[in-house]
């Protein structure tokens, strides 16, 4: 058991440092955790299986097709992919801040399906009652969020370092428990990660304090152009 359990832990501290420690990996989490608020999490754990799914993906292709696939360059040209990527992001964010919005908000209750009391805009004009559709902004966003993610794990080729101690260990059980340990690392540091900035935003978007919301959607846009522009200039 303990035998396992050392490759498991050492692989999980290991990869929620390297989420965590990574800038860009918190750039393009943030604007979309500040949108979601209180479902935020979905979008930190949807960020991290796509980076798993993708730095699992360019490691079979380098182990499979190192001679016949420029692997390397694949990596290098998914860096400055990123980097533009994270600059949309920042923009996108901004976009939603400043967009023109001449409709008011209130409580109300929908019957379509279920039941559900909330608050978002729209325009009456001259009818006492409104009828509208949501759109499913939440699962577009699961989608980007894994698409980000998976972009960022086919760029760099330095996340095989993370993946060498597999190499050292006698036993496959260990090198299994390495695999599993580093996996659940990655998803489960974005997903806490995500849900704090998420509730940060629920809380202080249901205080009211429409100030300190609109500072965290402007700082989690600005933190992604600048770590984007950061990234093209550096790759």
């Amino acid at each position: 058991m303990m035998e396992t359990m050392f490759p498991f832990t050492a692989a999980l501290l290991a990869a929620m440092l390297h989420v965590i420690t990574g800038p860009d990996h918190l750039a393009a989490v943030v604007p979309f955790a500040v949108e979601s608020k209180r479902k935020a999490w979905k979008i930190g754990l949807s960020w991290g299986i796509g980076h798993l799914v993708g730095m699992l993906s360019i490691g079979l292709l380098f182990m499979v097709f190192k001679e016949l696939i420029p692997v390397e360059q694949i990596s290098d040209y998914s860096e400055q992919l990123v980097g533009f990527v994270l600059i949309g992001i920042g923009v996108w964010a901004f976009y939603n801040i400043y967009k023109r919005q001449n409709k008011h908000a209130h409580l109300h209750v929908h019957s379509e399906k279920a039941p559900v009391i909330h608050r978002h805009t729209h325009d009456h004009g001259q009818e006492i009652t409104h009828a509208h559709h949501h759109s499913p902004q939440l699962k577009q966003s699961h989608w980007a969020s894994f698409s980000v993610g998976f972009l960022h794990g086919l760029a760099g080729i330095a996340h095989f370092l993370l993946f060498l101690p597999v190499l050292s260990f006698e036993k496959q059980t260990e090198a299994f428990s390495y695999v599993i340990g580093f996996g659940v690392g990655i998803v489960l540091a974005m997903t806490v990660f995500a849900f704090v900035i998420g509730t940060v935003a629920s809380l202080s978007k249901n205080g009211h304090n429409d100030v300190f919301f609109k500072g965290i959607r402007l700082a989690g846009g600005l933190f992604a152009i600048v770590i984007g522009v950061y990234w093209i200039l550096s790759a």
